[in-house]
């Protein structure tokens, strides 16, 4: 909301000094006092402001006058002993408001009364059109919800966007979007849209300026490499011509993330979800949408279903797609924005560049830092800041107690000081006249803390104290915290390019940095600061046919410098070997041959020295060509490494090699690549654990145009080589076979398919050989002139399922989804208490999953199938035909499979019904038969819905069936009855594995006759009876019997105008315990006995621009009071 503030404000100043109206200084007017009607002005004032004062300056009482502001008058009711005047001081509207507009002045328009009538020239009409050439849409909400079992609470949503001229060289684009639920879009396509934006700009060919969501970014600086997404203000200013410009950018905002890079290897088989963490090794962090970039051996993947990746970023989870095969061979590295909510945390950004026609120079400065003063999710005490001063830049000194005194709530997980033997210790209390603590346990190690986690069932989890034995502590957790220090990091860069020939290339950089990891402390601050340089120069010596460049590169870094994002290329410790960076001062020389050969191939060799200090030196050769042609193409890239570092010296090779021959629409190709790295520790004379080696040979053929209708079959075979018993020697070897295809694409068929099988094999006769399979086919199609339409999708991936562990948060009524129901009474509140609201004053929770910790691996396939059969071309035709075009039929399937992986326990049939290995499931099926579809004359619809899951939670398996049979059915009579009667048979089903009171088997059935009166298109009157009977099969044998009796109504007008409302009486005859989990679903929130639910709801377009709505609903019943609920919006369109 603050931020709607800042932008509101921002516009409307803007607005207003282009309007050309100012409020800061009040017109005056002088009158004589009067009791006749005094007149102001002879247009409305505004009431924000008036007053009227003596000639001694002192304010009139408002009691001794009355104003009429829409008439601009003001009569006095009291007498004022005064013979001077009076001056008044009010407040106007703009003109554009108050002026009049008219084809003729006034001044020049002569009445009838005053004779002839004298012809003159008008004058140019000027009329004013305020702001005009801008394009407004969107609407803002504004609601508030009230009732007897609940707080009041408002509700808003805005959605407006702005943008046109508002000068002929001035240009204004605006979206301010807001609403009560900021949640990011998922990361499921290759686009993404901003959700929840922000923004106001003001720009101009030479200007910019913009305020609210911002993308700060900087691609030119080597050092000053970043990109932020942040909230704040920006602004960018070019000067001179093209052949001389100036360009200056300036920018300050609150940060919204913050840099993080996570780095791990594949698992075999293993498509995710892979959990992201925050620098401070947190489990849960919430990605800034679109901020991520994958890397899988170095090589940039693409975001995407139909791609390689997807990513839930408010979980900080990614799933590689099955069109992407992950294996035990594959190093991912991935870079991301997170929410850090520690502090406040503010950047400023600037720079200046001047460019000639062959130079330019430039600098930047960058500050981001933490507002220390400002903590959000810490709550620092005056003894945690003294532990945060004393740890200097030393992370493991700063933990502190956790404990404080808090107040009881039904909401917390709360704890009281007790004495086991003379040792103080907390114990979970849930007794408001104890003295409370709050408490947050970490996880310190096995044996290393003295609290367990003895309880998960509840909302928050429950620690129990555990005594030492002998001295050794048996528990794994302690009431510490870890907490979290301020830091800033600063840099300014100056940068430079010169090119005095077109054969001549020269840039140079310098960037020094300050980087303080901890702003209470003065400690350690002597290694803050850093210095950094560069220098490039580049130089064509052959420009014929062939060309060839030479360049040499030199960069400095001392070991202090910092910077924003990482320096060097994803993999640029691994393409040295280095596995932890080397103390002293970095440097790296390059330099090289680039050979061009007439476009038909390049050719490039480089040579690069790397040292740190005393401590590391490398030296690398590169070699890398392509050639191509009319039929071939050939690939190459291959390089050896040579480093002695103190401890330890290393050789690594590398090739990467691809060949392909074309034939007309055929091909057919090879690949060969390759790696021998060897490290040998110095003190030791053996191998260290980076030393590895392997060789992988590829072959494939394909026919077809890859843009279009393709096929391509391919093989790989990988020989695995690393450490045993200080020898590098054969470990596994992997054989893979794939098929990608496109074999149809028309307008109105397709048909894709990617199948990838890939088989680890062991030496070691112990382990098990590791297959995994991954595939996809997508297949859709008309047939018959569009009657028949089909969709397949049938989907294989290996992957794992997390054992979800959630929890339940108190928001405001309506706000929620979910309501508690305290079963066994023991007033705490238990994961298994908590049911979907069916009212919504009794909507007052909102599920929260929690940090995934413990995956189970899975084979998973999914299958789905859409059919649709519509014979209504063929209404106007006679016999077979006439009697099928009444008919329209759609059914769907959707299956999704995870069953335990086990070896080649593939289970490629989604239809098999194997219980043993099944840990997640999702079905469903629908079929919908109509008849005389939306005609209202015999129409009928007949339905089966078959609903089945199962999801594995960290309390245990959950498993839920639904089955059942609809009927519908609806006829007009004379245009003016409307006959409509349904029934439906319903089976239900809950399986839960470690609570045995949400286990119950429901069957029932309903009938529902009713019937209408049509008055009009837009008025109508129901009356209808609903019959339902349902009986629990297993536990207690509940039973229900229900009878409701209602009328409803519908109100439309064709001015804007709509009401319907419904009352309902229900009679409940239930036997059994009404406080079960099983009686709360059969009831649908309902109580034992009568029952009465009513609803209001009232639509009205106020004006063109303003509607307004008015809900309310109520019901009562025998064992409660009665509850009423209303909500009122107003809605205004742009």
């Amino acid at each position: 909301m603050q931020k709607i503030v800042f932008l509101a404000g921002f516009l409307l100043c803007f607005l207003s000094g282009f309007a050309q109206e100012t409020l800061q200084s009040y017109p005056t007017k002088k009158i004589a006092f009067s009791k006749d009607t005094i007149s102001i002005e002879k247009f409305s004032l505004n009431n924000s402001f008036f007053e009227i004062k003596d000639k001694n300056g002192k304010v009139i009482d408002t009691s001794f006058y009355k104003v009429n502001f829409q008439r601009g008058t003001v009569v006095f009711t009291k007498e004022i002993n005064t013979s001077d005047s009076l001056i008044v001081r009010y407040s106007k509207f703009p003109d554009f408001l108050t002026k009049t507009y008219s084809i003729y002045d006034d001044d020049k328009v002569v009445s009838n009364e005053a004779g002839k009538l004298v012809v003159f020239k008008k004058d140019k009409n000027t009329k004013f059109k305020p702001f005009d050439g801008l394009n407004t849409s969107g609407s803002i909400t504004r609601g508030v919800t009230i009732g007897n079992n609940q707080n009041t609470v408002v509700n808003s949503n805005l959605d407006l966007q702005i943008t046109g001229k508002i000068s002929e060289k001035v240009s204004l684009r605006a979206s301010i979007q807001d609403s009560n639920i900021p949640l990011q879009e998922g990361g499921y396509s290759q686009k993404l849209d901003e959700f929840d934006q922000i923004f106001i700009e003001l720009f101009s060919d030479k200007w910019n300026i913009r305020a609210g969501d911002l993308f700060l970014e900087n691609r030119k600086s080597a050092f000053l490499n970043f990109n932020k997404k942040v909230q704040g203000l920006a602004t960018r200013f070019t000067f001179g011509t093209p052949d001389k410009r100036t360009e200056v950018i300036a920018s300050g905002a609150l940060v919204r993330g913050q840099y993080a890079r996570s780095a791990f290897t594949g698992q075999e088989g293993n498509q995710g979800p892979y959990k992201l963490r925050g620098n401070n090794n947190e489990l849960y962090v919430l990605v800034i949408s679109g901020s991520e970039r994958v890397y899988v051996n170095g090589i940039l993947k693409t975001r995407g279903e139909n791609n390689d990746y997807i990513i839930d970023y408010n979980a900080g989870e990614i799933i590689f797609t099955s069109l992407f095969p992950i294996t035990s061979e594959m190093r991912i590295n991935i870079e991301y924005q997170y929410t850090d909510r520690n502090y406040t945390r503010f950047i400023t950004y600037g720079g200046i560049s001047h460019e000639r026609e062959n130079w330019q120079i430039g600098g930047y400065v960058y500050s981001e830092s933490d507002v220390k003063n400002q903590p959000l999710q810490q709550n620092l005490s005056s003894e945690q800041i003294d532990v945060l001063q004393a740890a200097g830049d030393d992370t493991s000194a700063m933990i502190s107690e956790s404990a404080y005194l808090d107040s009881y709530s039904e909401n917390k997980i709360l704890y009281k000081k007790v004495f086991v033997g003379s040792v103080e210790v907390f114990e979970y209390s849930n007794n408001p006249t104890d003295i409370l603590y709050n408490v947050t346990f970490s996880l310190v190690g096995n044996n290393l803390g003295n609290y367990i986690l003895s309880n998960n069932q509840a909302v928050g989890k429950i620690y129990e104290y555990i005594a030492p034995i002998a001295g050794v502590p048996q528990g794994n957790y302690e009431p510490i915290i870890r907490l979290i220090a301020p830091t800033k990091i600063q840099m300014a860069t100056v940068f430079g390019t010169y090119n005095p020939t077109e054969k001549t290339n020269l840039d140079f950089e310098m960037a020094l940095s300050n980087n303080d990891r901890n702003l209470y402390s003065a400690i350690d601050d002597n290694n803050n600061k850093g210095f950094a340089g560069k220098f490039n120069g580049k130089q064509r010596l052959i420009d014929t046919s062939i060309k060839m460049d030479a360049f040499t590169n030199f960069q400095f870094v001392q070991e202090n410098f910092r910077t924003i994002e990482r320096l060097y290329n994803i993999e640029f410790n691994r393409d040295w070997n280095i596995s932890a960076t080397p103390l002293g001062n970095q440097s790296i020389v390059t330099s090289g041959l680039d050979f061009n050969f007439n476009n038909k191939g390049k050719a490039l060799y480089q040579f690069e020295n790397l040292t740190f200090g005393d401590a590391f030196s490398g030296n690398k050769h590169t070699l890398s060509g392509r050639y191509a042609s009319k039929n071939w193409m050939i690939w190459s890239n291959s390089s050896a490494m040579k480093s002695d570092a103190t401890a330890s010296e290393s050789k690594f090779i590398r090739s990467q090699n691809r060949t392909s021959y074309k034939i007309n629409k055929n091909w057919i190709g090879a690949t060969l690549n390759l790696e021998d790295n060897s490290e040998k520790i110095k003190a030791t004379n053996t191998f260290s654990a980076l030393s590895q080696r392997f060789t992988e040979y590829g072959a494939f053929v394909g026919r077809g145009d890859s843009t279009k209708v393709f096929v391509e079959l391919g093989y790989l075979q990988r020989k695995n080589d690393s450490l045993q018993n200080n020898l590098i020697t054969r470990v596994n070897t992997s054989n893979s076979y794939y098929l990608k295809s496109q074999l149809l694409k028309t307008e109105k068929s397709n048909l894709a398919v990617f199948v990838n099988y890939r088989r680890l094999q062991y030496e070691d006769a112990n382990k098990k050989d590791e297959p995994s399979l991954n595939s996809r086919v997508l297949y859709n199609d008309h047939f018959f002139g569009q009657k028949l339409q089909l969709t397949t999708v049938y989907e294989t991936l290996s992957g794992t399922i997390a054992q979800q562990e959630f929890t339940y948060l108190e928001v405001d009524p309506t706000q929620g989804t979910y309501m508690w129901n305290d079963y066994n009474g023991n007033g705490i509140q238990e994961l298994q208490e908590f049911e979907i609201a069916p009212f919504p004053d009794l909507a007052k929770y909102v599920r929260v999953y929690l940090p995934n910790q413990v995956f189970i691996r899975t084979h998973q396939n999914k299958f789905s199938q859409t059919v649709n059969l519509n014979f209504s071309e063929w209404q106007k035709t006679t016999g077979i035909k006439k009697l099928a075009s009444h008919f329209y039929n759609q059914t769907s399937y959707l299956i999704d499979r995870k069953n335990l992986r086990n070896g080649d326990n593939f289970n490629l049939n989604p239809f098999e019904n194997k219980e043993a290995d099944l840990v997640g499931m999702n079905l469903n099926f629908r079929n919908s038969l109509f008849f005389n579809r939306g005609k209202q004359h015999h129409s009928t619809t007949y339905s089966y819905l078959s609903n089945e899951s199962r999801s594995l939670l960290s309390v245990g398996s959950v498993a839920a069936y639904n089955q059942s049979h609809q009927l519908q059915y609806q006829h007009l009579i004379r245009k003016s009855w409307l006959v409509n009667l349904s029934g439906n048979t319903t089976k239900t089903n809950s399986t839960s594995e470690n609570y045995p009171s949400r286990n119950y088997e429901i069957k029932s059935y309903q009938i529902v006759p009713k019937i209408g009166y049509l008055f009009s298109k837009n008025a109508s009157w129901d009356v209808f009876y609903e019959y339902q009977n349902k009986e629990n099969q297993i536990g207690a044998l509940e039973t229900l019997v229900q009878s409701r009796f209602g009328t409803s109504f519908t109100v439309n007008s064709t001015k804007g105008f709509s009401l319907n409302g419904e009352f309902s009486y229900y009679k409940n005859t239930f036997t059994g315990n009404n406080l079960a989990p099983v009686a709360f679903q059969m009831l649908e929130g309902l109580q034992p006995g009568k029952n009465q639910t009513w609803r209001l709801l009232l639509q009205k377009n106020l004006t063109q621009y303003l509607d307004i709505n008015i809900n309310y609903q109520g019901r009562d019943s025998e064992t409660s009071k009665t509850i009423h609920t209303g909500n009122i919006q107003l809605r205004a369109f742009f």
